[in-house]
């Protein structure tokens, strides 16, 4: 039986106290010492749920996710030789019942950028009975608001294809996603859920000027 669906082939301000002179430090620069002290908080998005998709209705499929963003923790020479401000560290899993047969994979999270309540994220599979090992999958989570359910998107099924690209029996080929790369959140959350915690990314590190060239 072919599951094609889900698994296809498919952060106390402190402020440090200084000697008393005579001329009073100016509001500005308590102020200025206050912001640069401050924690930076992590975009982070965890939880665990069922959903329900509209192509495979009656099927079990459950997506666990626990992601938090690690700036510049990747390396990428020579483009992005300190990483990139969505580098992220963590864990995706999913598993997709229909009958007597499921699909599941493991995947260690490599990207994550948020906004207001909604995640978008990418993990390399480590171990799968449906995908191959090192397939980016990307997921994107909303978390609900003022009642509403939170939701999920994933980049197979319905999503990402390439109608150029096709393989030997004439089957669709589906492209490797990119990080951070994946579809507004398509599916209903039915049961569990996700809880994501918005930061801003960071700047990259400015990059050494040139050395001056000498005639």
């Amino acid at each position: 039986m072919r599951i094609t669906t889900i698994g296809a082939t498919a952060t106390a301000v402190a402020v440090l106290a200084s000697p008393i002179t005579s001329t009073p430090t100016p509001a500005s620069a308590v102020l200025a010492a206050s912001v640069v002290s401050k924690p930076t908080k992590a975009a982070s998005v965890h939880g665990e749920a069922r959903i329900s998709y509209i192509e495979s209705i009656h099927d079990d499929i459950r997506f666990t996710v626990h992601a938090e963003q690690t700036p510049f923790t990747r390396p990428m020479p020579p483009t992005a030789p300190e990483g990139l401000p969505t580098d992220a560290r963590g864990t995706l899993k999913f598993s997709h019942s229909r009958g007597e047969v499921t699909g599941w994979a493991e995947a260690t999270v490599d990207c994550l950028v948020t906004s207001g309540r909604t995640a978008t994220l990418t993990a390399v599979v480590t171990k799968s009975n449906v995908e191959e090992p090192g397939a980016r999958l990307g997921i994107s989570v909303q978390q609900g608001g003022k009642g509403e359910p939170d939701r999920l998107g994933f980049s197979w099924g319905v999503v990402n294809v390439d109608p150029e690209n096709i393989d030997e029996n004439g089957q669709l080929v589906r492209p490797q996603a990119g990080s951070c790369m994946a579809p507004a959140p398509f599916t209903t959350v039915i049961k569990g859920g996700y809880k994501v915690v918005h930061a801003e990314i960071t700047k990259s590190p400015t990059q050494p000027e040139p050395a001056p060239h000498h005639s």
